[in-house]
């Protein structure tokens, strides 16, 4: 048995990375809706390996009458807890301290000073003041605050728009911070989350992914016994980690469909087909779905409603091809947990949907299947270390992610085919010359974008009236948070230049400089 920290999710769209951090630092965590009853922790607790408690953040405000906050048990049961955010703000007002809106919000960077001298901050610094404080660099992200600290606090960081950013309860073990360690923007989030949970909370880090893969091969031979699966397999890399660990896990029994929906990448069908039917020999049943879907999209631009045609149409294909597996019972997907979030489809239902996913929550009942989500709780990066833990080559693990939905919600506006096209040759020069210039590997993400919009042009002595495409990559390690990639001028100039030479219909590039938050990865 491992030791574990439990997360209390408060519906924050940053909670899984709570768990990511934990994770990373070899401590095993599980993530459950804050509203459990105290019955449920004792019981989570009742194995002895409950070492700490960490509240999550939520959009929710503290103060106000009906709202949510942490089962009182946990404040009984003798072991650390962590308070992030809101968090923060219901460990202060269910302990007897105040919470008022603030005046002035605090969304995006700060600087936070550290005060007190406390177990939880002690050493961890990004910059010292002219007066020898301490500094932090942090990621803010609330409109209500602190006033009054509980009973037996003391003060452990503070900055000029939020006088208690911190507040410590040293004799009981409890700390809480306004700000958000779970974040990359907080460059030293990692290690402060690794102090608590391995110095404070005590834990061993015995966590490893093989450990994972052991227990979630045992896991999926007990659920599905001697039942057939069938598995969406898209070629990326979720779907393919997915197939890799239920096939080592039940062999013959899994049944992949690749939906070929005439929006993959250039060559990609083929590619699939080679690499699994061939060289990993699980079976795999190709579906050429293309007409069915360009025809289901005609004429639809709303991004959304785009997601769903596409997700009906592959719930549609596993309904048909399931019919003719004798025995098929299961539903295997490769979602993770981003998905989730982004759909609002966490456990605790109260995170602010973002946009929807065809594999999140989009079966409907007349799918006579139970899902199989091996992967529903793990980041990017814990798929690609259960990929190479798995034994599948690197090339295929640290593949770039694609949508479920593929370049259908690349092409902005209505989906055509002509469009595909286009994009496909576009998208494939932008990846080969990021690849020969090294730039594949330092970017989580590269893509181009198809624009409903058209541009002037000259070639020779002729005008021309033709399509524009976007650039994007991204740096970025969890895909929650992401900046743009500083890209070099002169490979974004060779890019440009090949496609507008190369790609007949397309006289315009541009290059895309967003970050997420605000804005998506993808476009759509």
């Amino acid at each position: 048995m491992h030791d574990k920290i439990l997360i209390l999710d408060f519906g924050a769209q940053y909670t899984q990375l709570i768990a990511r951090r934990v994770r990373e630092a070899k401590v095993y965590c599980e993530i459950h809706p804050c509203d459990v009853s105290d019955a449920f922790v004792r019981d989570f607790a009742s194995d002895g390996k409950l070492r700490g408690v960490i509240l999550s953040g939520s959009h929710l405000s503290a103060y106000q009458e009906a709202t949510l906050q942490a089962p009182k048990v946990v404040f009984e049961l003798g072991v650390p807890v962590l308070g992030i955010c809101y968090g923060m703000q219901t460990m202060a007002q269910q302990l007897g301290g105040k919470v008022e809106a603030g005046k002035l919000r605090e969304f995006g960077y700060a600087e936070v000073r550290a005060r007190g001298h406390t177990r939880l901050l002690e050493g961890i610094e990004d910059f010292r003041t002219p007066a020898g404080h301490g500094m932090l660099k942090v990621w803010m992200s609330h409109g209500d605050k602190v006033v009054d600290l509980p009973p037996g606090f003391k003060l452990m960081a503070s900055t000029e728009a939020c006088p208690i950013a911190g507040m410590a309860d040293e004799a009981r073990r409890y700390y809480a911070v306004q700000f958000h360690p779970e974040v990359t923007h907080t460059p030293q989030g990692s290690k402060l989350l690794q102090r608590f949970v391995r110095d404070i909370c005590g834990c061993r880090g015995d966590w490893r992914m093989p450990d994972y893969v052991s227990e979630v091969i045992q896991k999926i031979q007990a659920q599905v016994g001697e039942d057939e699966v069938i598995l969406g397999l898209s070629g990326g890399v979720d779907s393919s980690v997915a197939a890799a660990l239920i096939h080592q896990a039940i062999g013959r029994q899994l049944t992949c469909v690749f939906v070929d929906h005439g929006l993959l990448r250039l060559n990609e069908a083929q590619q699939v087909m080679d690499t699994f039917a061939k060289h990993l020999q699980v079976k795999v049943v190709h579906v050429d779905a293309s007409a069915e879907m360009f025809a289901a999209l005609k004429g639809v631009t709303d991004p959304e409603q785009k997601r769903k045609i596409i997700g009906k149409l592959f719930v549609d294909v596993f309904q048909k091809e399931s019919k003719k597996i004798a025995n098929a019972r299961w539903l295997a997907q490769g979602t993770i947990y981003p998905d989730v979030i982004e759909s609002a489809g966490g456990k605790t239902k109260k995170a602010a949907t973002i946009k929807s996913h065809h594999n999140v929550g989009g079966l409907p009942a007349s799918l006579h299947l139970k899902l199989l989500e091996p992967l529903r709780e793990l980041f990017k990066d814990e798929v690609r270390e259960l990929g190479l833990a798995l034994g599948l080559p690197r090339e295929m693990v640290f593949r770039h992610p694609f949508p479920g939905p593929g370049l259908g919600v690349r092409v902005l506006g209505e989906v055509k085919q002509e469009y595909v096209q286009l994009l496909q040759r576009a998208d494939d020069i932008f990846v080969n010359e990021l690849r020969n210039s090294a730039w594949y590997d330092k970017t989580a993400q590269a893509f181009a974008v198809f624009l409903p919009v058209k541009s002037v042009g000259v070639m020779g002595d002729g005008r021309t009236y033709e399509h524009v495409v976007a650039l994007r990559a991204v740096e970025t390690s969890d895909f929650m948070t992401a900046a743009w990639a500083p890209l070099p001028y002169e490979l974004l100039a060779k890019v440009a230049s090949r496609i507008i030479n190369e790609v007949r219909g397309i006289n315009r590039v541009t290059y895309d400089i967003s970050s997420k938050p605000p804005a998506t990865i993808e476009w759509e």
